[in-house]
């Protein structure tokens, strides 16, 4: 296992599926975790409540990503909580809000689709990276629709994916001489509440049918590869989206 003593994380959308999965992780790897969610409190006590029976350590902050405000009260929470130094951020947060093709979208809608899953990362890093010293890590939630397009009626969803995997690699280029990496992973079909949501039945059993693997992803897929890039282990790797899905697609 990865060793994270001493490190401090930040997990946004740190409440479900695969952000619960890291936070649960990162604590199981020594980090105190700092866990964010926007509207479910119930879901993030029960992160944190998982976290703390296991022997962790945790605090739970309200805020919402896309406002920069909530950014720098969260990260104002974290120092206040585990000191001035912060090692480790997971943009998690991020969404495809619905599916609709280009004619069924306006301005607000994809403007938000953007903010959700871009903008999010781009004020998280922005906040963070003060505080980071040397050998820190940033990882970013991609997806494999920001490489292939995405289904039916996701362009918006995969156009934002697709920003923040070059986002990834242009801070990677910039934080580097800072000793900051910052990789992202591309998930694929993960047994999710998004898939509940936005996946028919049949196009889940056509992907555990198909892809190489025969299965969907697990949230500790996504997990257990955050963690490694969190830690010392990856300490030679930057700039990498690293694909999380059962060999459906090489990037």
């Amino acid at each position: 296992m990865s060793n994270l003593e001493g490190k401090v994380a930040i997990v946004t959308g740190g409440t479900r599926d695969i952000g619960r999965s890291c936070s649960i992780k990162l604590a199981e790897a020594g980090a105190k975790v700092v866990v964010n969610y926007c509207n479910n409190k119930a879901a993030g006590e029960e992160t944190v409540a998982a976290i703390e029976k296991a022997g962790g350590k945790a605090i739970l902050v309200k805020g919402d990503m896309t406002k920069k405000a909530d950014v720098d009260n969260l990260i104002a929470e974290a120092r206040k909580a585990f000191g001035d130094e912060l090692h480790i951020l997971v943009n998690n947060v991020g969404g495809l809000v619905a599916r609709k093709k280009i004619g069924e979208m306006d301005e607000d809608f994809f403007n938000y689709v953007m903010s959700l899953n871009l903008n999010s990362t781009f004020l998280c890093t922005q906040a963070v990276v003060p505080h980071m010293p040397p050998g820190s890590a940033i990882v970013n939630l991609a997806s494999l629709a920001g490489q292939n397009g995405g289904g039916n009626g996701s362009s918006a969803y995969s156009t934002s994916k697709g920003a923040v995997s070059a986002f990834t690699r242009a801070m990677a280029k910039e934080l580097g001489p800072q000793g900051i990496r910052c990789n992202a992973l591309n998930p694929g079909m993960i047994a999710t509440t998004f898939h509940d949501t936005f996946s028919t039945d049949e196009a889940r059993r056509n992907v555990e049918a198909t892809v190489p693997l025969r299965r969907q992803g697990h949230p500790d897929d996504c997990a257990d590869a955050v963690v490694y890039l969190a830690s010392d282990a990856s300490s030679y790797i930057t700039g990498a989206n690293i694909d999380i899905n059962g060999g459906m697609y090489y990037s």
